[in-house]
C-alpha cells in the first residue's frame, strides 16, 4: 500500500500532474483501491442556511454583496426548515449534511447558537454534519466541536499566487488559520479548490501541493468546477472541460490517497460518461439535491440513475471516522 505523505515536493506534485491522462487515471485507480471499496460514494447534500448579503469579494460567488446578481439575500433558516431538509437529505441517501452561511466569519450570537442547536439535532439524526460558516475564532471552534461538529469546510480556492485576483477581502493566510484552528479542536478539514476561474495548471499545481502538504491531509477535499454566475467578476469564463476535472481528481487522489476526493460543484454540466471518468480517477463522493448553496445542481433521479447504471453504492455515515470526530453519542462500532 502507497504511504501517505505530507511531504511531497513541488516538482513531485507538477510530475503527477502532468502524467499523460489515461495513465494518470490508471495509477490514480490502482490508489483508490488500496484505500477506498471499489464503487462506494458517499452522498451528500449541501443546504444555504443563511444567502446572500456577504462583505466578501469572491470573484466566482453570486452571495457576495460586492455583486450584482439575480440573489436575493435571506434570512437564517429556522430549525424546522433545516431539520425538514436534513430529513429528507437522509431519506434520499445523504449521509453527510452540510450547512452554510453566507458570512465572512462566524459571530457570537443568537444566530450562532441557532447554528450549534441545528448541529445537535442534524447529528440525532444520524448524518455526519459538516458547516461551513466563513473564518473562526478558537472559541467558536471549540464549540462547535462541543456540539458534535463533524466536519469544517473552508476550501484554499486556488494557488497562493493567483488567490488575490480572485479575492481581496480576505488573504489566503487567514484561510490557511482557520484550518489550523479547526484542526486544533479535532474537527474533520473538508478543503478544497475551483478549477476554472482563469488560473494555471501551475496555480492548480501548487494548490494540490499546498493541500497535500498540509499537517495532515484534508479527510474532504472537494473538487470544484466554477459555475459562471451573471453579475459576477468571473462570469465570461468558459466551462471547465471534463477531462481537466478528471486531471484534478486523479493527482488529488494519488496525493491524498486516503481521503474522500468530492466531486462538487458543476457536475451539473457533466455528462454521464464524464462523471464516470472521474470515478475512474478517484472520485468518492458527490452532492445531491437541487442546488449547490444558491447554483443548480444534478435532479435527483439522474443521480440514482447514475448509480444504477455503473453499479455505484452509497457510503454509511461515520465510516472509518476517528474516535475524536465522533459527535457525543455516537458509538464507535458505528463508524467501523
Amino acid at each position: 500500500m502507497p504511504q501517505i505523505r505530507t511531504d511531497w515536493k513541488r516538482e513531485e506534485v507538477e510530475r503527477i500532474y502532468h502524467i499523460p491522462l489515461l495513465e494518470l487515471i490508471h495509477q490514480a485507480a490502482t490508489v483508490h483501491r488500496e484505500f477506498h471499496e471499489t464503487g462506494e460514494v458517499q452522498v451528500c447534500t449541501l443546504l444555504s442556511i443563511k444567502t446572500g448579503a456577504c462583505p466578501e469579494d469572491c470573484g466566482y460567488c453570486p452571495q457576495s454583496a460586492h455583486h450584482n446578481t439575480d440573489l436575493e439575500p435571506s434570512r437564517m433558516l429556522d430549525a424546522d426548515e433545516i431539520l425538514t431538509a436534513a430529513g429528507a437529505a437522509k431519506a434520499s441517501g445523504s449521509t453527510r449534511f452540510c450547512m452554510g452561511a453566507a458570512w465572512r466569519c462566524a459571530r457570537t450570537n443568537s444566530e450562532f447558537d441557532h447554528v450549534l442547536d441545528m448541529i445537535r439535532g442534524v447529528t440525532d439524526l444520524g448524518l455526519e454534519v459538516c458547516c461551513t460558516l466563513g473564518m473562526l475564532t478558537d472559541e467558536q471552534a471549540g464549540k462547535l466541536k462541543d456540539a458534535g461538529l463533524y466536519a469544517y469546510n473552508h476550501n484554499l480556492d486556488t494557488s497562493e499566487r493567483f488567490y488575490n485576483r480572485i479575492i481581496s477581502t480576505r488573504t489566503y493566510q487567514d484561510r490557511l488559520d482557520t484550518l489550523e484552528t479547526v484542526r486544533s479542536h479535532d474537527i474533520s478539514v473538508c478543503c478544497g479548490g475551483i478549477v476554472g476561474m482563469g488560473e494555471t495548471d501551475e496555480d492548480r499545481i501548487d494548490l494540490l501541493h499546498t493541500l497535500a502538504t498540509q499537517p495532515q491531509h484534508p479527510e474532504s477535499v472537494p473538487i470544484n468546477a466554477l459555475i459562471a454566475v451573471k453579475g459576477t467578476p468571473l462570469e465570461g469564463q468558459p466551462k471547465v472541460p471534463s477531462w481537466e476535472m478528471a486531471r484534478m481528481v486523479a493527482a488529488a487522489r494519488i496525493l491524498m490517497p486516503a481521503a474522500m476526493v468530492r466531486l462538487s460543484a458543476g457536475r451539473v454540466d457533466m455528462s454521464l460518461e464524464a462523471q464516470a471518468l472521474c470515478f475512474m480517477a478517484g472520485a468518492n463522493s458527490i452532492f445531491t439535491g437541487e442546488k449547490l448553496l444558491t447554483t443548480a445542481n444534478n435532479p435527483m433521479d439522474e443521480d440514482q440513475r447514475m448509480f444504477e447504471i455503473l453499479g455505484l453504492k452509497a457510503r454509511r455515515a461515520f465510516k472509518d471516522a476517528r474516535p475524536e470526530h465522533l459527535p457525543e453519542g455516537v458509538l464507535a462500532a458505528e463508524a467501523t
